[in-house]
Order: structure tokens, then sequence, then C-alpha cells
């Protein structure tokens, strides 16, 4: 109990600090430190990153800070996207999945450096707040990312906000607000597929969430989240961005090395194997 409480607060205040990657610890958290299967994590991470979205992006709402055509040109082929990875991850083994979610958050971590070293986000807001249209080829474009996000999202359980926000910034021209309350709309739909796709699975196979797990994590963690906001301010944003793309870095290198060795090991033929077989021949 004491580890999901503190495993919700990080989560939790992560997010409130830097406005995203909190689900990319969520699943190291619930595999590593809680000890639930993979799959079962993963699931688990989709309702909690779906409801904590869901509170946060109440305000943006209300603030009319949600650019609805964006949500659904982005959304709807993400959701697709979602359905499609859920469905090849319940196909995958546990190691395959925890690779290539060590590899996202590789990825996360170098979007994130290239965000402390970029442009102020009041510089980013005007240059692409001048001029909303979208043409044909960015159309394509929003509607291929939403569906190559949506695939991350359902094969590994991350938010995906650290490529959303991005692509909504530059192909989809939006203001920074604008785009962070759209990004968590979508994370709130991809995530509802997401997570009954593996309830599915998960049934199917005679396992379940812990939905006492799920409500701790929603509920401290949004707590947590509610913390991170108050002493954002107090805070070098650029230094705790660096600082928490180096940690995700350790963290990717982690859970390649460690599944990529149970991976070896369960391809590898085992002794006893070896020998029934040259003995049977």
């Amino acid at each position: 109990m004491t580890t999901i409480i503190v495993g919700a607060i990080i989560v939790g205040m992560i997010l409130g600090l830097l406005g995203s990657g909190g689900s990319a610890i969520m699943v190291p958290i619930l595999v590593y430190l809680v000890g639930h299967d993979a799959k079962i994590s993963i699931a688990e991470s989709m309702a909690i990153v779906g409801a904590i979205s869901a509170a946060g992006a109440l305000p943006f709402a209300r603030a009319k800070q949600v650019d609805w055509p964006s949500v659904v040109l982005f959304g709807l082929p993400a959701m697709l996207g979602t359905f499609i990875g859920a469905w090849l991850g319940g196909m995958a083994s546990d190691a395959l999945q925890l690779i290539v979610f060590g590899l996202v958050l590789l990825l996360a971590a170098g979007f994130m450096i290239r965000k402390a070293f970029g442009k102020k986000s009041s510089t980013i807001e005007e240059s692409v707040g001048a001029k909303r249209s979208i043409d044909g080829t960015k159309g394509v474009l929003i509607f291929l990312e939403g569906s190559l996000v949506g695939v991350l999202t359902g094969f590994v359980g991350v938010g995906g906000g650290f490529l959303i926000v991005p692509a909504l910034l530059i192909l989809g021209k939006l203001p920074m607000r604008t785009a962070i309350g759209t990004s968590l709309v979508i994370i709130v739909m991809k995530s509802a597929v997401g997570f009954f796709k593996y309830q599915h699975y998960l049934s199917a196979h005679d396992l379940s969430v812990d939905w006492s797990t799920i409500g701790i994590f929603v509920g401290v963690g949004l707590f947590g989240c509610f913390l991170g906001q108050q002493i954002n301010s107090r805070l070098n944003q650029r230094g705790l961005t660096q600082a928490f793309a180096v940690f995700l870095v350790l963290v990717g290198a982690f859970v390649i090395l460690k599944e990529g060795s149970e991976l070896l090991k369960s391809t590898d033929p085992q002794p006893d194997t070896v020998i029934t077989q040259v003995v049977d021949s």
C-alpha cells in the first residue's frame, strides 16, 4: 500500500510540475514496484491516465481552450490506432511490450531535452497561433500521427502527450494552452478505447485489473498533481525538464536491458530440452 501511495504521489507531482510525463513512469512502477503483470499494468495505466487527464481537461474546456475540430481530426484516428495497438499488445509477449515501452521512454526523453533547449512557450504560442488554417497535407499528417500515437498508447500504455502537443502546435497551429487542453481530451478518448480492449483480453485469460490500485493512483495522483502545480513556479523549468529526461533515459535503459535479457532467455533452448531432443533422436 505504501508503495502504491508513494508511486501515485510521484506520478501526480510530475504531471503537476511538467504538464506531462507521469504516465511514462506509471507502468514501471506498477510492474517493478507494485508487482503487477505487464498487461494488467498497461490496462491500469490507461485507466489512471484517462481519469487524471479527464480531471485536468475540465478547466481547459470551461475556459474554451479545447479545439474540438482538432480533437476529431487527431482523436478519431488515435482511438482507432489505440484499438489496433491494444490488439497487437494482447498477442505480444510481456518482455517485448516492455522493451518497446523502454524505447518510447527514450523517445520521450529526447523530446523533453529538445523542449528544454528550444524556444520559450510564449514565443512558440505567438508564432504558431498567428495562422490557424490547416491545409490538406497537414491534415493528413495529423491523421497519420494520431494513428501512430494511438498504436503506441495501445501497445505500451503511455498517454503520448509528448507527441500530441508538438503535433497540435506545429501542424494544428494551436496556441500552447489550447494544445495542452486538446491533448488531454484526446488522451481521455484513446485511453478509454485501450482500457476496454485490454479488459476484453484480461477477462478472456481470467485476469483482471486491481480497482483499488487504480482508485488510489487516481485520488492520490490528483493530489500530487495539485501539489506539483503549487510549487511549479518556484523551480527552474528547464533544469527540471532536463533532470526528468535523464531519469527517463535511465529507466528506459533499465527496462530494455532487463526485459531484453528475459526475452533472450525465453528464446534460448533449455539444457533439459536439448538433452531430451538428443536422446529422442
